[in-house]
């Protein structure tokens, strides 16, 4: 790598603000915010919405979704057709 033109990356704590869990890594990432971590060490820590903790990709959780609500939005929004064509 050439010196000078790459940013800096260090060890950062990633922590989800859904669960609350966190994990080490390195990052490019900065904060002002800092953490005590297990090894006794301190290091940044950015806290993010969503990590493999939370997401429901990953956890198995579905989101229950109203697709009676979404029909009835949909039809306020662009009218509701009554009649059908028939094409013979």
């Amino acid at each position: 790598m050439k010196p000078g033109i790459h940013p800096d990356y260090h060890p950062v704590v990633f922590q989800d603000s859904a669960t609350g869990d966190a994990f080490l890594t390195r990052s490019t990432a900065t904060s002002t915010t800092t953490i005590r971590w297990s090894d006794g060490n301190t290091y940044p820590l950015v806290v993010v919405d969503v990590s493999a903790w939370s997401h429901p990709l990953w956890t198995g959780a579905r989101r229950l979704m109203d697709t009676t609500g979404q029909v009835e939005k949909f039809h306020r929004r662009y009218g509701r057709r009554d009649h059908r064509t028939e094409q013979d």
